[in-house]
């Protein structure tokens, strides 16, 4: 008896709810019917131009609903109109002038059926939504790529599926199209994974603007750097003023010979600064025949020493390895 009382009192609860349920449906906007109405009238807009740049265009025109660009229920994604313009003149003629009018905006760098527009007035359009876009836009004006007239369309396929700037294994080959210095250096035997695809140039740049040098996406060298390397930040209680510094004062960053990433082989590199520490000591190893450095006692050459200090005068970090830093009471010199 009880578990029949029990029954007909969660029936009851259910049907309640049940009844709620369906009023809160009831009031509730219906949001696929209102977003139904806005791709229509989308749609509507693009079939103006639609009506001819179809399927059977050699570039994928169409793709661009494959895209953010192109979700006709997001009220905010644009038609073509706002971003080539009304086009009054591409779509009913200028009696003024022969053959068929450009669009009011021609995107791209190359030349094809028109000649594309100014950089500035490409970008303007695109900008006209992207300006606020996270921040990463805020400092445009007044940077490298847009003083020196790259549109957003030279980095950008917009009527793609996948834009290759966006994609990390990709984006280095459109960089790389202007930058082929860096191209060459990423495949000298020490590098950064750029193309192993696991970074991306955009990992250290900004290329629409920074407050940085070489629009580095902090704002200097060192702050990049330790994005990734934080275990040479410090503070250190021995610290080593070139890597203080700027970690560029023995480091390249795209691409060296000399692992890792080193712009000279050790020691070399380290006698660019230091050029006779150990030249009072005898059978020192940190003295070489060659540049500014002393010999032992200043007389004996190298090759006059033993073995053992001719090796070790080729690897300065035999010794001297934390030289980026040292927090053991003996580190002064950096050693072990």
């Amino acid at each position: 008896m009880n578990f029949l009382k029990q029954a007909m009192a969660v029936g009851a609860l259910i049907g309640c709810l049940g009844g709620f349920q369906s009023a809160v449906a009831a009031e509730a906007p219906q949001p696929q019917g209102k977003q139904a109405g806005q791709a229509a009238t989308a749609l509507k807009e693009d079939a103006v131009c639609t009506r001819c740049h179809d399927e059977s265009e050699t570039k994928p025109i169409l793709a661009i609903y494959q895209t953010r660009h192109g979700v006709r229920a997001d009220s905010h994604a644009p038609t073509c109109q706002s971003c080539h313009g009304k086009s009054e003149k591409h779509l009913h003629g200028d009696p003024k002038a022969k053959g068929r009018q450009p669009p009011d905006i021609v995107f791209g760098t190359k030349t094809g059926a028109f000649h594309p527009s100014d950089a500035k007035e490409q970008n303007s359009s695109c900008m006209a939504c992207h300006a606020n876009s996270g921040g990463k836009r805020n400092h445009w004006e007044g940077s490298q790529h847009e003083s020196r007239d790259v549109a957003c369309a030279s980095c950008h396929t917009t009527h793609a599926k996948a834009d290759p700037v966006l994609n990390k294994r990709t984006q280095t080959e459109v960089c790389f199209t202007c930058h082929k210095t860096e191209r060459a250096q990423t495949h000298r035997i020490s590098t950064h994974p750029l193309n192993a695809g696991k970074m991306s140039c955009s990992d250290c740049h900004n290329p629409h603007g920074s407050t940085g040098p070489k629009m580095l996406v902090k704002n200097t060298l060192n702050e990049t750097c330790y994005t990734c390397h934080a275990e040479k930040r410090g503070p250190f209680l021995w610290e080593h003023g070139p890597v203080t510094d700027d970690c560029n004062n023995c480091h390249t960053p795209h691409g060296s010979v000399t692992a890792p990433l080193l712009k000279a082989r050790v020691p070399w590199l380290c006698q660019e600064c230091h050029s006779g520490d150990h030249g009072n000591q005898i059978n020192s190893g940190a003295n070489l025949q060659s540049g500014n450095v002393t010999t032992i006692n200043g007389a004996l050459p190298l090759a006059s020493a033993g073995a053992r200090a001719q090796t070790t005068a080729r690897a300065c970090l035999n010794c001297h390895m934390l030289v980026h830093g040292s927090n053991h009471p003996a580190g002064a010199k950096y050693q072990r």
